[in-house]
């Protein structure tokens, strides 16, 4: 096999926001080591690496204004890159902003829990970027070790080291299935390439090539476990309750957005040809995973857990997107990443705002009457709720994430319906439990001897107001968004039409 890393200049250019990420990270990990672990240490590098996530993501608009043409490599150059990364950025400002106020109250003292945020976003950056199945796996691995330290970062807490280690092992389970599935991808079509894996697809009629099946196979198990996709989902409950409440909703979000545009665009990019093989088990897939997700969370009665299985149904809703295989499934795949991210960051903000040292106060019934209290952080924590819902209006831009979702659904040449149909249902499920946290919100009385929250932390009340001014800003307003997202669609070098077994879909 042989490996070729040359690239064009214009690609290397194009590598700027990464490297300059990575570099800024290095820079600020030898700063956060230089000092004794203190509080004000802890928030001067958390400060610093704010202001090199903003630096990175003014990079990548920069670079997707200048509109750099795609050349054929194993980076890619597009718009789909350059949307998933300020998707990937926005997710992990609100992070590390949320990070500073929480470890201070939680007196998690390393500064380099900070930069390990940015390697972990690094990798992120890489996977959204790839165009070689080896890319993938690097860009794999360097977001999922940094992940399992972040996960485990408060080393006083049993239910941290419990989820940090169910993290790794199943983590590097699922790993292990990427990497036999690209081994055999590999012996199928004796390339790692995405565009030369769909010509030589095609060329040599492989659709019903068993080592290329299984191998297809292998790498749909992988991506399941790492998006918490049903049968796939058991590690995230305990690991999204044990971890730091800021890395919690970094997983649920950045994490989750970079796998699924890796996913997807290997999926369209290296298997268009072989799609009537592969949508079936994604269509299970985003079934099972949107009923089993809403139905367990209904149970629910920790805010962590509960968004733990909402983020598991919304991984379902995403998997609608991508089991369209076309152009609009990718526009809407980004448009839906865009919209949960800000709700997913801004109900986490809420959770850490209202948290004491130790986080005793994440049961629903803590959330009785903060309209009395904290009438602010209830009618912030209402839109969130109803933007995952995706309630028109009052829900802003969450109702037209499912609402494109599902228009590209049945927008197929052969409509999904059935899957659109699973969609809104499970959808009137899920409001049994988003609005069952509002009722408690503003219905219920305050629990007896409950513990006055800590007054709100300047960045956690800045993404807490960002996040929700956002939502029903674009809400009433979505035309920019629309507008990136629709121009925003992985597509090979050379291919620039919808390949033919997308035109032959079976209707479910």
């Amino acid at each position: 096999m042989i490996f070729d890393l040359t690239v064009p200049s214009a690609l290397m250019q194009a590598l700027g926001p990464d490297l300059l990420l990575m570099a800024g990270a290095m820079l600020l990990l030898l700063w956060a080591a230089w000092r004794p672990e203190s509080a004000a240490h802890q928030r001067a590098v958390g400060q610093a690496s704010l202001v090199l996530t903003l630096a990175t993501l003014g990079a990548v608009i920069y670079y997707a204004v200048r509109d750099v043409s795609a050349s054929p490599g194993v980076i890619a150059v597009d718009n789909f890159r350059w949307t998933a990364d300020a998707i990937i950025l926005i997710a992990t400002f609100c992070t590390i902003a949320l990070s500073i106020d929480y470890n201070e109250r939680e007196e998690i003292l390393p500064a380099e829990s900070h930069v390990m945020v940015l390697f972990a976003t690094s990798g992120m950056m890489l996977l959204a970027a790839a165009r070689d199945l080896m890319i993938v796996f690097l860009g794999i691995e360097l977001m999922s070790v940094a992940v399992y330290v972040l996960a485990g970062l408060n080393r006083r807490s049993a239910r941290a080291a419990e989820g940090a280690l169910k993290y790794f092992l199943l983590g590097a389970f699922s790993t292990g299935f990427l990497l036999y599935g690209i081994a055999l991808v590999y012996g199928a079509t004796a390339s790692t390439d995405f565009t030369t894996i769909g010509i030589r697809v095609a060329q040599y009629r492989l659709l019903d090539s068993p080592m290329l099946m299984v191998g297809i196979a292998l790498l749909l198990v992988g991506f399941a476990f790492k998006v918490a996709a049903v049968p796939f989902h058991m590690w995230a409950p305990d690991v999204y309750e044990g971890a730091p409440t800021p890395i919690t909703a970094y997983m649920a979000a950045a994490v989750k957005a970079a796998a699924f545009a890796a996913f997807l665009r290997i999926f369209l990019e290296a298997f268009p040809d072989v799609f009537v093989r592969w949508h079936a088990p994604v269509w299970w897939l985003a079934v099972a995973t949107m009923v089993a997700g809403n139905v367990i969370a209904l149970a629910q009665r920790n805010i962590k857990r509960l968004l733990a299985y909402s983020s598991i149904a919304h991984a379902g809703y995403v998997l609608v997107a991508l089991a369209t295989g076309t152009p609009a499934g990718s526009s809407a795949f980004l448009f839906y990443l865009f919209a949960y991210t800000l709700a997913t960051m801004g109900a986490f903000a809420v959770v850490v705002a209202l948290g004491n040292a130790g986080e005793p106060n994440l049961s629903l019934a803590d959330f009785g009457g903060l309209w009395r209290t904290r009438p602010w952080l209830a009618v912030a924590m209402s839109i969130f709720m109803l933007a995952l819902l995706g309630f028109p209006v009052f829900g802003g831009i969450g109702f037209f994430a499912k609402w494109y979702v599902l228009q590209a659904a049945l927008r197929m040449a052969a409509p999904q319906t059935r899957l659109a149909v699973v969609l809104v249902l499970t959808s009137v499920i899920s409001a049994g439990y988003y609005l069952y946290v509002v009722m408690v919100m503003f219905m219920r009385p305050r629990p007896e001897g409950a513990v006055t929250p800590r007054p709100l932390g300047g960045l956690t009340g800045l993404i807490i107001g960002a996040t929700a001014v956002l939502i029903l800003a674009f809400g009433l307003y979505p035309n920019p968004i629309v507008r990136i997202t629709a121009a925003s669609e992985p597509r090979a070098p050379g291919l620039t039409t919808a390949p033919p077994p997308l035109r032959a879909a079976r209707v479910r």
